[in-house]
């Protein structure tokens, strides 16, 4: 006869609880909005009392940011990892211009939109917005840099270059909310064109199939990216 005792709850630690919730915070913020981040809603998610929640963030835009700042941070490290062993750094800069344009991060890029809406009102999402727009130039610079030292890429300034190409990352983005069916290919292009234009590559050079190496990390068969758990 099966037993009808409870199951005895598994005690987290408060690092692996802090994680858990900001994990299901950046997942809600991905689907549902930033404004949807609250305790009673994360609370649901994790089963748990909105008063375990409120214990780890008394205030609730402190893990608004922290979850954003998660899902832009697993995006980028994504997108452009800080490791890579593999590949060049043309390669790698044509995967991230065929991944951050594609559908399958139109969620992160409704999310910046989102943040960069509310951080007009909450310092703490302020704060965090800056800090991954920060990230983002620093590795996509540092990527250029590396490209110009090996002799693949030509820039005066690699952090000025940086900014241009992700400028025209984020107007694609922006329009991530609407339908975008329609767009010429002059325009879906205009991060690839522009990357080439300002790193002195010919024109194609950005779109040519690259080895396995150059696919980010999760990706199927198919080369369709898989967004980070």
């Amino acid at each position: 006869m099966p037993s009808s005792a409870p199951r005895k709850r598994i005690r987290k630690s408060p690092a692996d609880r802090r994680a858990e919730i900001v994990d299901a915070a950046a997942s809600v913020a991905l689907t549902e909005g930033l404004e949807c981040v609250t305790l009673r809603r994360i609370g649901e998610r994790l089963t748990v009392r909105p008063g375990l929640i409120s214990h780890y963030f008394p205030a609730v835009d402190d893990l608004v940011a922290e979850a954003f700042g998660s899902a832009a941070s697993a995006e980028l490290d994504t997108l452009l990892p800080a490791d890579r062993p593999d590949g060049t750094p043309t390669g790698h800069l044509a995967r991230l211009l065929a991944h951050a344009t594609g559908e399958a991060y139109d969620d992160i890029s409704r999310l910046w939109i989102n943040a960069r809406h509310l951080s007009r009102y909450r310092p703490a999402l302020r704060d965090g917005v800056g800090e991954q727009e920060a990230a983002w130039r620093g590795r996509l610079a540092g990527l250029l840099r590396e490209g110009a030292e090996r002799g693949e890429f030509r820039t005066g300034d690699p952090y000025v270059t940086a900014i241009q190409i992700l400028v025209v990352l984020d107007g694609l983005g922006a329009h991530a909310n609407t339908e975008t069916g329609n767009r010429p290919p002059a325009v879906t292009g205009m991060a690839v064109t522009t990357a080439e234009r300002e790193l002195g590559l010919p024109a194609g050079t950005l779109t040519r199939p690259g080895d396995s190496s150059d696919r980010p990390r999760g990706d199927d068969q198919d080369g369709a990216p898989t967004r980070p758990a």
